[in-house]
């Protein structure tokens, strides 16, 4: 059995902020669901988060985390304290406890299934993740005999300048025989320059304890203030993209361009500069994406292009163009090989096979068929000031230039609507619609309004 504890009760001042540093986003996510995330193949029987400031913030930010447990540290008084609190509820727990950091977020789920088995393997009391690092300052150096087994951990602050020469530094990463650490807790001490309860201080008291170097040090880099946390995305950028371009998609300018590990790319498409894909998206094979566009929880089929546009919780069915400067936006869906084009915006619409909204048009709460021609500049009047209204154009319908359906309004199928219209009573099938005054010509109106000019002077 396993369980895993992470440590998420501190403010993290260095943040400057007055979200709680678990919360703070990376790539879409929580630092403290992608430490979650990490431990996704171990199958853990209990997860546990252990939470201090603004806990109940933290606890709903983490509501949709099905049987995630929470424990509270009222007062932060260090990493030994923090795990003490786990004893009333791990009491009669027989497996073994990994403890996490909620501010490392990097961690491979490889990583953390290796520290176990090698934990498992060697039956140690406790074993804990360690790195080599080219600059260790600031982390605890952890000194071992040559078979891997820990003599001493010594935070950075209390360490010796020779002792400081050593460059394997914890990754505050542990994997405990909980029965064996549930014993020990309560020796802890604060005798220390900070008076807090240092978990590395259960090392000397439980044997065996091993270190496992991780292969890939960026793992284990924990996020303190801004500047860690925008190299982190970077870190987590260059995993996603490396991925992808291995898995046959091409990244033109790839610095140029971001990726959440959540989106899910096929091969042969083509994800141009400046371009940024977010949240639950998915983009087919062979399409072309960007430059300059922004795609975030959308559905994108196969061999369509979509050009300095913004499409966001919609879904393109294969063979469309979207852009230049197009806006989909609120559970918009377009319906194959149609043409999305320049400053057109569609928010909450279906629109049908082989329809063309070609230029400056605004559709929102509508329907629109197959094989419809949209007219430059056609709105849907789809607001009356209180409530939104939906409008229906049929298949095959042909909107003049400037129309305006004032919703809600019915137009038929193979409609033909003059431009300049304002629809506000619906169409039947087949019908020409005309709504707009009469033309007038007054000939010779400029000498006539000169002469009235001339007059008043």
């Amino acid at each position: 059995m396993v369980a895993v504890a992470i440590l998420a009760a501190g403010r993290g001042t260095r943040m400057k902020s007055n979200l709680p540093k678990v919360l703070h986003s990376l790539g879409g996510r929580s630092l403290l669901e992608r430490t979650l995330d990490s431990c996704r193949l171990l199958n853990p029987q209990r997860r546990i988060a252990i939470v201090g400031y603004q806990a109940e913030r933290v606890k709903e930010a983490l509501q949709h985390q099905q049987g995630l447990e929470f424990v509270e540290q009222t007062e932060q008084l260090g990493t030994g304290h923090a795990v003490q609190q786990l004893l009333p509820h791990l009491e009669g727990f027989t497996g073994d406890l990994l403890v996490l950091n909620g501010d490392v977020p990097l961690l491979r789920p490889e990583t953390l299934q290796r520290l176990l088995q090698i934990h498992k393997t060697h039956q140690n009391a406790a074993t804990l993740l360690t790195a080599h690092l080219p600059n260790p300052k600031g982390y605890g150096r952890v000194f071992c005999d040559g078979n891997n087994i820990v003599t001493q951990i010594v935070e950075d602050r209390d360490c010796t300048a020779a002792q400081k020469q050593n460059h394997r530094i914890n990754g505050g990463i542990y994997c405990f025989n909980w029965q064996k650490l549930a014993e020990i807790l309560p020796k802890l001490s604060a005798n220390n320059k900070q008076q807090e309860y240092y978990l590395t201080e259960a090392i000397a008291y439980l044997q065996p304890v091993m270190a496992v170097d991780v292969e890939d040090y960026l793992e284990i880099s924990g996020i303190n203030d801004r500047k860690q946390l925008a190299e982190a995305y970077q870190i987590l950028q260059t995993r996603i993209k490396d991925y992808w371009m291995a898995a046959g998609v091409t990244l033109i300018d790839p610095e140029s361009i971001t990726i959440d590990d959540t989106v899910i790319l096929h091969p042969d498409t083509i994800v141009e500069p400046q371009t940024h894909l977010r949240g639950n998206t998915e983009i087919g094979s062979g399409c072309r994406i960007g430059p300059g566009s922004l795609i975030e929880n959308s559905q994108i089929g196969e061999n369509v292009t979509v050009m300095y546009s913004v499409v966001s919780n919609s879904h393109v069915e294969a063979g469309c163009r979207i852009g230049p400067y197009a806006h989909l936006r609120g559970e918009v869906r377009i319906g194959e090989s149609c043409r999305i084009g320049n400053f057109v915006e569609i928010k909450k619409a279906t629109i049908g096979n082989k329809t063309n909204v070609a230029h400056l048009s605004y559709i929102g709460d509508a329907t629109i068929g197959d094989r419809v021609n949209v007219g430059a500049g056609t709105i849907t009047a789809n607001y009356d000031g209180v409530k939104k209204h939906h409008t229906h154009i049929g298949s095959g319908t042909k909107t003049g230039a400037n129309s305006v359906f004032v919703a809600p309004v019915t137009i038929g199928e193979d409609v033909t609507v003059a431009a300049g219209s304002v629809i506000t009573k619906n169409v039947p099938n087949e019908a020409l619609a005309i709504a707009r005054e009469n033309q007038k010509i007054i000939e010779g109106w400029h000498k006539i309004k000169t002469d009235m000019g001339n007059r008043k002077a």
